[in-house]
């Protein structure tokens, strides 16, 4: 594969990024280091809680930011802060929650026109414990998520998009597995490009052999942090995992924190600095923000190295402040630095 990341997507997209996902709204609130403990959280870790689980939290909890969020949700905010053209699929209830994630997402720009279920569990919620080391611990009650099926994949909006990008978090419920391969079905034979982020070590740990199957048969650009694509391929060093992305995938961009990101398709591999930043406030969203700036740069005809400065732009700016999505212009950002 060159650098062309354009070449063999064909041009007729009305989007460039299409987002399917957990619809969740974002509960953040920041904690000292003694309450992780004491509310038997595990740190840095996303763990899934049932609704009494939830209501309990939630009554812990100090004074707190509410937003809409979930991992390729962020993603989709991320690529409309650059000015892409995006739209997400995901699944709300008809409640409260389900308002503010819609009109969040919608006001931001990005097509959101999945229908709102009219019985059945909540819309999901993540309670989000922020230490102060900026590590975020988070609770999910996936609540109206797990009702996504392959019947709320629309044919159309795949095809139009140029990548359908998904959330490894998508694997926790059989109905959203089934949806996901169903999206990247439909993505292929359109001649798109599907694109996964593994979401996180844990969750790999849970699916690790589906994973792998996963990738080798329908994933294009794969996202990763290190700890995830170390559980994933069960190796102790960041090198060794060079090969077998190579094989799997693609275009691989996986993510070091400080360390910038590493950048593996075919026989290339580029090391791309991190983006200077002057305090790490909250790390929510990190690599959401990445993958927003990385695929905004791929449906943007730009190098692969080109593509990784974005995401860490993106990234850069979200770890600067509370929240998980873009609080200023990400295409001022890249613009000033002269990227775009």
């Amino acid at each position: 594969m060159t650098n062309d990341t354009s070449s063999g997507i064909p041009s007729n997209a009305t989007h460039k990024v299409l987002c399917i996902g957990n619809a969740i709204v974002d509960i953040l609130c920041e904690v000292p280091e003694a309450s992780i403990g004491e509310l038997e959280l595990t740190k840095g870790a996303m763990t899934l809680i049932d609704d009494q689980r939830a209501d309990d939290l939630y009554k812990a909890m100090g004074p707190a930011i509410e937003a809409s969020g979930g991992s390729a949700a962020n993603t989709a905010a991320g690529i409309g802060s650059l000015g892409g053209k995006c739209a997400f699929i995901g699944k709300v209830r008809d409640d409260q929650f389900g308002e503010i994630f819609t009109h969040d997402i919608r006001a931001i720009g990005v097509d959101f026109d999945s229908r709102h279920a009219v019985d059945g569990p909540p819309t999901a919620r993540c309670l989000i414990f922020i230490t102060p080391d900026a590590q975020r611990t988070m609770n999910t009650y996936l609540g109206a998520c797990v009702n996504l099926t392959p019947a709320d994949i629309d044919r159309a909006v795949v095809e139009a998009a140029e990548v359908t990008y998904m959330e490894g978090y998508l694997w926790d419920q059989q109905s959203a597995k089934e949806a996901f391969v169903k999206a990247a079905e439909i993505a292929h034979a359109a001649g798109r490009k599907v694109s996964l982020t593994l979401s996180d070590s844990f969750c790999v740990d849970r699916h690790r052999s589906s994973f792998r199957d996963l990738i080798r048969n329908h994933v294009d650009i794969l996202f990763a942090n290190e700890d995830e694509v170390a559980s994933l391929y069960e190796v102790s060093e960041f090198d060794d995992c060079f090969q077998h992305v190579r094989a799997d995938c693609h275009v691989t961009a996986l993510t070091r924190s400080e360390k910038g990101s590493v950048i593996v398709s075919g026989d290339e591999v580029h090391i791309v600095d991190a983006e200077p930043v002057t305090e790490v406030v909250d790390t929510t969203g990190a690599g959401d923000q990445y993958a927003a700036g990385f695929l905004y740069g791929y449906t943007h005809g730009k190098d692969l190295v080109t593509c990784a400065r974005l995401g860490g732009i993106a990234a850069g700016e979200v770890i600067a402040h509370v929240g998980p999505r873009p609080q200023v212009s990400l295409i001022d950002l890249a613009k000033q630095k002269q990227i775009i």
